[in-house]
């Protein structure tokens, strides 16, 4: 009696700890781009992906401010250190801080109100890879997609190399980067908008782009799908 005892204490308190693990997410993420790409996940880091490859990331329960990213035009040394023309993350392959525009933004908050899991793409700052992302366990939820060709139709002053660029990053005022939090469309964002409906053109988009998916759901985020 004395051991079950004692194993019963200790399932009571290794408990909390196996609790994260078993509600975990799994993001797969999938390169079916012709070219190379060095995915980044925060949480999770990056790793280089190239034609056909694919990356497995689990993610605590609760998570949120969470995305991933894929990078283009890198070159890393065998330490890790280096650059990438877009989505660059401090010049490091793990990456522990958000890219630099312009990049396709998948972004989740997992086990939040009503344990729903919270899901978008963002144009938010800028564009350079097409992307799906979507529930690998549907449960209704919804495929959102970005795959028009945003690049080659960018408009001249949003050009960037490897990418277009948002218009906040470009012109760094209230009417576009939402800083006063009463920002409307504006024709650059409906430029974004038109070509990929299902995702934010600008900050204040919340009520066409955010979706919504049952807790414990795990995920798939496509680049060129």
């Amino acid at each position: 009696m004395a051991t079950q005892a004692f194993n019963l204490s200790s399932l009571l308190l290794l408990l909390p700890l196996l609790l994260p693990l078993t509600n975990a997410a799994t993001f797969n993420v999938v390169n079916k781009c012709s070219y190379t790409v060095w995915a980044a996940a925060v949480p999770g880091g990056g790793r280089q992906l190239n034609p056909g490859q694919s990356w497995s990331i689990n993610v605590p329960a609760g998570t949120k401010g969470a995305r991933v990213w894929a990078r283009t035009g890198c070159s890393f040394d065998g330490s890790g250190h280096g650059h990438c023309q877009t989505g660059d993350c401090g010049g490091v392959l793990a990456c522990t801080a958000y890219g630099s525009p312009p990049n396709t933004l998948a972004e989740y908050a997992l086990n939040q109100f009503n344990n729903l899991d919270f899901y978008d793409i963002s144009l938010v700052d800028g564009f350079n890879v097409p992307m799906d992302f979507s529930p690998t366990n549907s449960n209704g939820c919804h495929d959102i997609r970005c795959t028009a060709n945003v690049n080659g139709q960018c408009p001249g002053v949003l050009r960037a190399p490897g990418g277009c660029n948002n218009p906040c990053t470009v012109f760094k005022t209230d009417q576009y980067c939402c800083n006063s939090g009463s920002c409307g469309p504006t024709d650059y964002s409906r430029y974004f908008k038109g070509l990929c409906p299902d995702a934010y053109s600008y900050p204040k988009d919340d009520a066409t782009s955010t979706f919504t998916c049952p807790g414990g759901s795990n995920y798939q985020v496509i680049f060129c799908p």
